[in-house]
This record gives structure tokens, C-alpha cells and sequence, in this order.
């Protein structure tokens, strides 16, 4: 299970790059997990789907209709931007695209966590964070990375 992390709210190049991340995870034959709404989250939904990958989306409130379109499984949080720990606890690995500080959130859980995590372009430069230029390295990486680690969660 892989999380793609990213803003609610995406520019028109973030939102391809997210479609593709997904995809990539899907063909790889990883379960794509994230907050399930817009975005960056919508867009990696959509992706995966094309590819006939399955999708998880952990929603901040508690009724599971918010969720987008192309989420398989909804699950409500009641936890608003809480839910970014459940989002990081339950990957194997992250992947995050251009987003705010909930995306920040994420990628510092993952760190915290010692799980692979990747970062899709130079938005965010980290210490620790592998920087990938493409969508498909991104998706290698963290299921190439969740492998080595014979898929055991922290």
C-alpha cells in the first residue's frame, strides 16, 4: 500500500503528474491509499483506476460520501487533518506531489516513521526525502523500496 500525498487544490501539471503516479503504483500492482478528497488525491484515484489499481480513501470527517469518485474504499476519520496519521501509519511507503503543509505533515510522519518516501519534482526540498523527476521513478522507488523491506510496516 502506497500513499500519494498532495495538495486538495492542484495546477494543471501536478494533476497529470498525480494521475500518472498512480497509474505507475497500479501497473506495479500497489494499493494507492490517501485522503481521498480533490486534488492531488483525486487525480492519483483516477490514475490508479485507468490501470485497474484499487484505491483507499481515509476522509477527515465521518460521512464517506465526500470522497471522490474514484476511491474503492472510503473510510471516514472523524479526525479532520488527523487522518495524515492513519494515511502514513497504514502505507508502506509515500509519495508526495506539490502540496501545504498537510502534504508536509505527511512526508515528515514518513520520515518519523522510517518508511521510504519520495517526492515527485523540487517543490520541497528535505533532508532525507529522495527527490524523483518523474512519476514512474517515484513508483519504483517506493515499491522497489517496500519490497526490499519485504513489506513490513514500522
Amino acid at each position: 500500500m502506497i500513499a500519494v500525498c498532495g495538495g486538495g487544490e492542484a495546477d494543471a501539471e501536478t494533476m497529470r503528474l498525480a494521475s500518472e503516479v498512480g497509474r505507475e503504483l497500479a501497473a506495479r500492482g500497489a494499493l494507492v491509499i490517501s485522503g481521498g478528497l480533490g486534488g492531488v488525491m483525486t487525480a492519483c484515484c483516477q490514475g490508479a483506476h485507468e490501470a485497474g489499481g484499487l484505491t483507499v480513501g481515509i476522509v477527515p470527517g465521518t460521512n464517506t460520501s465526500v470522497a471522490n469518485p474514484d476511491v474503492d474504499i472510503a473510510i471516514a476519520s472523524g479526525m479532520a487533518e488527523g487522518r495524515n496519521v492513519l494515511i502514513v501509519h497504514s502505507a508502506d511507503a509515500i509519495i508526495a506531489l506539490k502540496g501545504a503543509y498537510g502534504t508536509l505533515s505527511e512526508i515528515s510522519l514518513g520520515l518519523a516513521m522510517r518508511k521510504p518516501v519520495a517526492v515527485v519534482g523540487d517543490w520541497c526540498p528535505i533532508p532525507g526525502v529522495v527527490l524523483f523527476e518523474t512519476p514512474r521513478e517515484a513508483a519504483a522507488h517506493a515499491v522497489a523500496a517496500t519490497v526490499r523491506a519485504g513489506g513490513q510496516r514500522a
